[in-house]
């Protein structure tokens, strides 16, 4: 008897039970398929505009660098802590440490980036490097 195999549908399935075992041996729960935390990056004339998810993550415990045209964002959400005697009936929010590396689309000028942090969600603004800019060439005649 012939039976229909989706690849699709198997890797689906197999990326599920990988997940559910990470989870169960560390506890911590924090991968998605584009890693924690959720963010979004996008170009407004000559900045970079960075937003992240980080609910549940207090602000010193957030840390941001940037090297060359590479941005790292770290940090930990700790787990919440439970009333004297109390245990979970479920467990879905995850915690523990976190890193991300984003690479920029150009050089950023340093001495004005821009961070806040607002219900949970970091915004960081990143202004483009004078020196990186294009600039318009004159061609002359002759």
């Amino acid at each position: 008897m012939f039976r229909y195999y989706n690849l699709n549908d198997e890797m689906d399935r197999m990326r599920r039970e990988m997940d559910r075992m990470f989870r169960s041996v560390s506890g911590a729960g924090l991968s998605t398929p584009g890693g924690y935390p959720a963010m979004n990056m996008w170009l407004d004339g000559d900045n970079v505009i960075l937003t992240a998810e980080l609910p549940g993550v207090a602000r010193d415990e957030v840390d941001i660098s940037i090297e060359g045209d590479t941005l790292t964002l770290s940090g930990e959400r700790k787990p919440q802590e439970l009333p004297e005697g109390a245990t979970y009936h479920r467990r879905e929010c995850g915690y523990g440490k976190f890193t991300r590396v984003i690479k920029l689309p150009y050089q950023i000028n340093l001495d004005e980036v821009k961070a806040r942090m607002h219900n949970g969600v970091l915004e960081v603004k990143l202004e483009r490097a004078e020196a990186d800019k294009p600039r318009k060439i004159k061609v002359l005649e002759g």
